[in-house]
């Protein structure tokens, strides 16, 4: 299936999407909360359904009512089945392998897509050091675990990938005995900042050493909580690249003091010379001419496809450094950015974990391919305010993976989209 974008200018107010990071952290400390807590201000997206049928399979109630949902948990999993999947969502595998380990008996996580392809040997040393047996395919999915998961002393490589960490500090509270985890090489340390925040509301206790080691206190499992999803700033950051390239544009439910490392685009947005607004949750952007910037993206790197748009509208070279763990995303979005780029007419070079962006120049349009990356497409999107001709996006349905929501607000802020055979 192929869609074609058209956009002149951007205009008009949107709601940003709940945030399906926060999302499926909470729905995991839900399912080991003992009693009945209530999420409110749902995501429909297919990474956070994948969350909610995992809960589901292991133990948990839930009902729905309007925008939230109830889930009475057990403190501790009691699976209805021992086959869990986590469809295409990398968060969700690696939230609920650990948290599928504290079952005394084997279970099986499965995944499906691009998933097949993002390794998951490197959780065999830490879980096998809290009494778990682990064993994988060939270093991928699906893997099977059985434990129960004990507490203990366990050292994590946190190079590439804070999401095991994360699963891995959601477990453990619910054991009997204190934990300590090393850490070394963390990346994206705001996720872990989101995982600790969320643990606390439900009642655990985690002493943070400089991110260099946690210990997770015994004996106080989690309480059922009451929590409202905050918008996604990952989401957001596309529109708000957008209204910064040409016109306007004003988002709605956006917490500026949260902990999603995507917020960090307001920063970039203002570096380059637009003009960005904040109150409250509402953040308004206003087009400018606009200059080039550099910007690090380790902590940050879902940010980098629309800092990518951002950078071909800038008069000069911009520079995003640190992009290595780009690769091992739903694409390797190093290669799809850059060849997303070239086939709108634009500039792109990559040396070194470094990409440079030479900006400034209409683009033509063209045909590109989403390689099934829902933020790909999302960036191709926003590209077609640089470019003479529509983008027409194969594979442009992949958006459901994250924001299902995003073709209806993109023709809110003024864009036309036409899907073809």
């Amino acid at each position: 299936m192929v869609t074609e974008v058209k956009i002149s200018n951007t205009a008009g107010t949107i709601k940003a999407p709940a945030s399906k990071s926060c999302m499926q952290r909470a729905l995991a400390l839900s399912l080991l909360a003992d009693g009945r807590s209530a999420i409110h201000n749902l995501s429909d997206c297919d990474d956070v359904n994948a969350a909610i049928n995992i809960i589901r399979d292991m133990g948990a109630v839930t009902e729905t009512a309007e925008d939230t949902l109830f889930i009475t948990g057990r403190g501790i999993p009691e699976p209805v089945k021992s086959v869990i999947s986590s469809g295409e969502s990398g968060l969700a595998s690696r939230l609920f392998i650990p948290v599928a380990s504290l079952c005394s008996r084997e279970m099986i996580i499965e995944g499906r897509g691009t998933l097949l392809l993002r390794n998951m040997d490197h959780f065999s040393a830490p879980l096998k050091a809290l009494n778990v047996s682990f064993q994988s395919s060939s270093g991928y999915l699906p893997v099977r675990v059985n434990g129960p998961l004990r507490g203990g002393r366990v050292q994590v490589d946190g190079t590439m990938s804070s999401q095991f960490l994360s699963g891995l500090l959601i477990a453990l509270p619910v054991t009997k005995e204190e934990s300590t985890i090393e850490v070394r090489n963390l990346t994206s340390r705001p996720y872990i900042d989101i995982t600790l925040d969320l643990m606390k509301m439900a009642g655990a206790e985690v002493v943070n050493k400089d991110y260099n080691e946690f210990v997770i206190r015994a004996g106080h499992g989690y309480k059922p909580f009451e929590y409202t999803v905050e918008g996604d700033w990952s989401g957001a950051s596309v529109f708000l690249v957008m209204g910064a390239i040409k016109g306007g544009i004003e988002i709605t439910g956006l917490n500026i003091n949260s902990f999603q490392a995507d917020r960090r685009v307001t920063d970039v947005i203002r570096a380059c010379g637009a003009q960005i607004d904040i109150s409250g949750e509402t953040v308004k952007v206003s087009s400018s001419v606009l200059r080039p910037f550099t910007f690090d993206a380790s902590d940050a790197p879902d940010l980098v496809p629309a800092l990518a748009i951002l950078a071909l509208a800038c008069n000069g070279r911009s520079v995003i450094t640190r992009t290595e763990r780009l690769r091992v995303k739903e694409s390797d979005r190093v290669r799809s950015i850059s060849e997303m780029i070239h086939s709108l007419g634009g500039s792109v070079s990559e040396e070194a974990g470094t990409m440079f962006i030479d900006g400034g120049k209409p683009l033509h349009g063209g045909l590109v391919e989403s390689y099934n990356d829902h933020r790909i497409v999302m960036a191709s999107s926003a590209a077609s305010l640089l470019c003479e001709g529509p983008v027409c996006i194969r594979g442009a349905e992949s958006v459901n993976k994250s924001y299902p929501e995003f073709p209806d607000h993109m023709a809110r802020a003024g864009g036309l989209i036409t899907t073809k055979s």
